[in-house]
């Protein structure tokens, strides 16, 4: 194997996953070692990946041929896509070990796993043999001494784990795009997932929720204060924020409102007045929306804006005013591409698409479906009986709402 003797796991997370033919088949998530009845330190038999399609799979040690800073490479293109299931004699390094409390010995100081160490002796196998323990201070201005231990040094690493934080956890999962997150606090146990969705902010934590299956979503709120957790639902979009509540109790839902900001609430309480599986029920009710005196150009400033989802961002509402939702008469629509060919200073209102009759919020999903495939939008306009823009259906909402309630579930996107 061309790569180093000695590599540490957690800069392993989120490295590129390559066949011999340079084809990317996923990204590394952790690592499976297997504990063994003698003294003898962890083997390591192979890498977790995690696939395009939210699967993970294992990929054995011996199949890697390369590991370096950037990426691994494997030897073969065959592999084996069955879901990756732990078996009772292994851990996953990164799941299992990260944020654990370890006393260093000899001294019996405690400490905090911040990474684990894999090392191949002159057999090709690999074991662990180093843990990198931040040492605990009393002291909140300074942090405490790194150790790099041998494996037998740190105390407790395998026994029952104390109650542990999620720093370095949350350390190797920052950079994942909030689907990917959520895929990976599926597989953590459902105390460990909890602590990790709780120690996120609350705009991630929204952003993570949306991507979850509803009974998660559902628990991992109802492990929240319920400050907290009206936080937070602020934070989602109101169509998201509404499906989630929609979960709970009617009693539960009021309580939960009240303690949201007023602006933030009321235009989730309207969502939830719609029948479910019409367009008033998956709309957002926060399009991007555009008077008729509005240039190109601040259109396109507004469409940039870091915040909004490509589908969002994919066409602008003009309207007469107000701007806010339900806004004065709805106008029509302009697609982004038009605004890229148009000069800065042209005016939105004379670029209007207005010959496509808007949704009712009655409409049902199916026709919703239809009327998007009739006409190639990724966001169709919702108009109320006096003409004004309620909300706009994205064809992501589409989607979710199409698909199998339980599509997001890892056991489900496994079965071939």
């Amino acid at each position: 194997m061309t790569t180093p003797t000695r590599v540490y796991i957690a800069r392993l997370a989120g490295l590129a996953v390559y066949d011999p033919n340079g084809d990317q088949v996923g990204r590394i998530r952790d690592a499976v070692a297997r504990l063994r009845t003698t003294a003898r330190n962890p083997q390591v038999v192979g890498l977790v990946a995690e696939l395009a399609m939210r699967r993970r799979i294992f990929l054995s040690i011996n199949w890697i041929t390369t590991i370096d800073a950037e990426s691994v490479l494997l030897a073969s293109g065959t592999l084996n896509l069955r879901r990756f299931e732990k078996r009772p004699n292994e851990l996953l390094v990164l799941e299992d070990l990260l944020d654990r409390r370890v006393t260093i010995e000899p001294s019996n100081r405690p400490g905090t796993v911040v990474d684990v160490a894999m090392e191949s002796n002159r057999q090709g196998e690999w074991s662990l043999t180093r843990v990198a323990v931040r040492e605990q201070t009393s002291r909140l201005s300074r942090r405490g001494h790194l150790h790099q231990l041998d494996w037998e040094r740190a105390g407790g690493l395998l026994g029952l784990p104390e109650t542990r934080g999620t720093a370095n956890l949350l350390s190797v999962l920052e950079n994942m795009r909030p689907a990917d997150l959520a895929n990976a606090l599926q597989d953590l146990p459902d105390a460990r997932r909890n602590e990790v969705a709780a120690a996120l902010d609350d705009a991630r934590l929204a952003d993570v929720l949306g991507e979850l299956p509803e009974h998660d979503q559902v628990e991992i709120l109802a492990g929240l204060d319920r400050e907290r957790a009206a936080d937070v639902l602020e934070e989602m979009d109101p169509d998201d924020a509404a499906d989630l509540l929609s979960e709970l109790p009617p009693p539960e839902q009021d309580m939960l409102l009240d303690m949201m900001e007023p602006d933030e609430a009321d235009p989730v309480r309207q969502l939830l007045k719609y029948q479910p599986g019409t367009a008033g029920s998956l709309m957002t009710s926060e399009p991007v929306i555009m008077p008729p005196d509005a240039t190109v150009a601040e259109a396109l400033a507004r469409i940039r804006e870091p915040q909004l989802s490509p589908a969002i961002a994919a066409q602008i509402f003009v309207v007469r005013p107000p701007m806010a939702t339900p806004t004065g008469r709805y106008l029509g629509m302009v697609h982004f591409q038009r605004l890229l060919r148009e000069p800065p200073a042209e005016l939105v209102g004379s670029l209007l698409i207005n010959d496509i009759d808007p949704l009712q919020p009655t409409t049902p999903l199916p026709e919703v479906t239809r009327r998007m495939a009739t006409y190639d939008l990724v966001a169709f306009p919702v108009i109320d009986a006096a003409s004004r823009l309620v909300g706009a259906v994205t064809v992501d909402d589409v989607l979710d709402h199409s698909l199998p309630s339980d599509w997001r579930e890892r056991d489900s996107a496994a079965k071939p």
